[in-house]
């Protein structure tokens, strides 16, 4: 936790209004949300501000969302993060190989009402604090 106590979210989303979007719906929240548009710099972010959560996108163009999680998992710092995927790809497949197959904490399919991102991002924060 900060000395604020926020607990900060990195949103790694090529889409500007996607970001806009999560960043309204849950500073309203309380959260502080760092949005990123690609993945290299994404990590970047991550490594900085050494958030609570990470939403994050499958595709991007320069590195895409598997790409960022498995950096993520290999490295130490950043290994125990939560991941919510965010997707337009919403075949059940995909979403059994995210959730089951790669580990990641939660998976919501754009696009997302404000309800379901809140209630997935308290969700995942509980579970990490509880874990």
């Amino acid at each position: 936790m900060t000395d604020e106590g926020l607990i900060r979210i990195v949103c790694i989303e090529d889409d500007p209004k996607t970001i806009d979007l999560v960043k309204l719906i849950l500073r309203r929240e309380g959260f502080d949300v760092t949005g990123i548009s690609n993945g290299r710099d994404g990590l970047a972010a991550i490594e900085q501000v050494q958030p609570h959560l990470v939403l994050l996108d499958l595709m991007m163009p320069d590195m895409d969302g598997w790409e960022v999680y498995q950096a993520m998992r290999a490295h130490e710092s950043m290994k125990e993060i939560p991941v919510i995927v965010l997707t337009a790809k919403a075949q059940s497949i995909d979403k059994v190989l995210g959730l089951h197959i790669a580990k990641v904490n939660d998976y919501i399919t754009k696009p997302f009402s404000p309800t379901e991102l809140v209630r997935s991002v308290r969700k995942v924060l509980d579970e990490a604090s509880a874990g």
